[in-house]
C-alpha cells in the first residue's frame, strides 16, 4: 500500500474523510484527486478488503466528504443535512444474532456505496455520542477536523506539534516583537 501522506490520520471514519483534503505550505491538498489516493484511505480505514477503490466508490465517497463538510461546518444548515441523508438513504442495518450475542450488519443497495454510507453513519454516531467535541482545528490555515476525546473537552488543535506550536510560536514572535 501507498504511503498516506496526510499530517492527521486515525480519526474516526467521518472526521477521516474529511481530512483527505488538507494545507501544506499553503497548498490545498486532496487524497482523494484518484482511485490511487480512495485506496489509500480505504486501507488506512481498514475498508480495503471489503470496498473496490474503484471510480463509482471514489464518486460516492467524494459525495458524502462534502456533505459532511456542510454539516460539520454549518450544523443545522437543511440543506447539508438533505445531502447528509441522500447518502444514508444508499444502506441500511440489518439486526443479527451472533454466538457472541445481538449484532449488526451494514447492508447497501449497492457496495460502491458502502464507503460513503459508513462515514454518514459515523457521524450520526458522534453526533449522538458527543456532538461538542466534533472540531475543526483552530489554526486559521488548518482545515483539519477531529473528536476532541481529551479530558476536559478543550482541545484546540489537529496536533499540538504542528497547529499549536505554529501557533505558539506565533504568539511568541508577535509579544518579542512589542518589546
Amino acid at each position: 500500500m501507498p504511503h498516506d501522506p496526510r499530517p492527521l490520520v486515525g480519526e474516526p471514519l467521518s472526521l477521516d474523510l474529511l481530512n483527505t483534503r488538507w494545507m501544506h505550505d499553503g497548498v490545498r491538498q486532496d487524497l482523494l484527486a484518484d482511485t490511487e489516493g480512495l485506496a489509500v484511505w480505504l486501507a488506512a480505514n481498514g475498508l480495503d478488503a471489503a470496498f473496490a477503490a474503484d471510480g463509482p466508490t471514489l464518486e460516492h465517497v467524494l459525495r458524502a466528504r462534502d456533505a459532511l463538510a456542510s454539516v460539520v461546518d454549518t450544523p443545522h444548515d437543511p440543506a447539508g443535512i438533505a445531502r447528509v441523508d441522500q447518502v444514508l438513504r444508499h444502506g441500511r442495518i440489518r439486526a443479527t444474532l451472533t454466538a457472541e450475542g445481538p449484532g449488526e450488519e451494514p447492508e447497501f443497495e449497492d457496495p460502491a456505496w458502502g464507503p460513503a454510507w459508513l462515514a454518514a453513519r459515523d457521524h450520526l454516531r458522534l453526533l449522538a455520542t458527543a456532538p461538542d467535541r466534533i472540531r475543526g482545528c483552530a489554526h486559521e490555515a488548518c482545515v483539519l477536523h477531529f473528536f476532541d476525546t481529551s479530558r476536559n473537552g478543550t482541545r484546540r488543535w489537529c496536533s499540538m506539534a504542528a497547529c499549536g506550536n505554529r501557533a505558539k510560536a506565533s504568539r511568541h514572535y508577535a509579544r518579542s516583537r512589542e518589546t
